[in-house]
């Protein structure tokens, strides 16, 4: 007797299996429409979680909400402090342009390193190979464009014009290998720091200010600009901010590495910088194989 309820479990285990195979193989093959018990539990299940989705969503963006409502507030206070310190920034500059304005009439001076004429133009070409030396804008001679000028864009300084052509120029970018191409900078702190951009680190892709005085305290993110005592460039014009600073290799001076303002991979339009001031003979000022704007 026992032997026959045993087979007897054994026969409804394994008919148990088989319609449980066939019953999945029946579901999870490709069809057009479902059963209808397939459907009336799809759409059950559908109801069920309908129901108890729209609470959750509800209380979900209750918190939502507030948490947009504080974050909004704290970002309204900290530009309400923005807008203040910028409306004193604002009164402290008119101040200030006023009081220069009039000591330079106190003294008759009617130019300044900082005066400049800006004459804008395209990139209209640039060689695969020379990438990050060279690039063609399209305004020349007739337009007013002169060998050495400075380039900037948006964000600062790029490099200087190289050649010229009637209706072209080629400018030299400061990532160019180019010993000869120095440039005279000023690092703002409380005392300015004077030095000169000379060469490019490709692998930091950095700017390098040389002949930094040895004792001179130079922090990071301090600004750089040029100093308008080259002769060529204007003085004013950004550059980038200091990152790093080493010791020359006699010690005796100091090496800053300038991270650039302005991006030398991409440029479309250019700004070229034409000084008011009166060039001074360069040649009385540097050597005959040195060139510093």
């Amino acid at each position: 007797m026992p032997q026959f309820f045993l087979n007897k479990r054994l026969i409804i285990l394994l008919v148990s299996i088989i319609i449980l195979v066939a019953l999945i193989g029946f579901s999870i093959r490709d069809r057009e429409q479902l059963t209808w018990p397939e459907q009336f539990l799809k759409d059950t299940t559908g109801w069920v979680q309908n129901v108890f989705a729209k609470p959750q969503q509800f209380v979900v963006g209750i918190f939502e909400d507030v948490q947009d409502l504080q974050n909004t507030y704290k970002e309204n206070k900290e530009l309400k402090s923005r807008l203040d310190n910028l409306a004193k920034l604002e009164a402290d500059v008119q101040q200030l342009t006023k009081e220069n304005e009039e000591l330079r009439e106190l003294i008759d001076e009617k130019e300044t390193l900082r005066d400049y004429t800006p004459i804008s133009a395209t990139v209209i070409g640039r060689n695969p190979e020379r990438w990050h030396e060279l690039l063609i804008i399209n305004k020349g001679k007739v337009h007013g464009i002169e060998q050495n000028m400075a380039v900037v864009t948006a964000n600062g300084l790029i490099g200087k014009v190289k050649s010229t052509q009637q209706f072209t120029a080629t400018i030299q970018l400061l990532s160019a290998n180019d010993p000869t191409n120095r440039i005279s900078a000023e690092i703002q702190g409380e005392e300015s720091v004077y030095g000169t951009i000379e060469g490019y680190d490709g692998d930091r892709e950095l700017l390098k200010l040389k002949r930094i005085p040895k004792d001179a305290k130079i922090v990071e993110k301090q600004n750089v600009i040029t100093s308008g005592l080259g002769g060529i460039f204007p003085e004013g014009l950004p550059i980038g901010k200091v990152v790093d600073v080493e010791p020359d290799e006699f010690g005796l001076n100091q090496t800053a590495f300038i991270e650039p303002g302005a991006n030398f991979y991409d440029i479309k339009n250019v700004i070229v910088v034409k000084r008011e001031m009166i060039k001074p003979d360069l040649s009385e000022m540097i050597d005959d194989e040195e060139e510093e704007l």
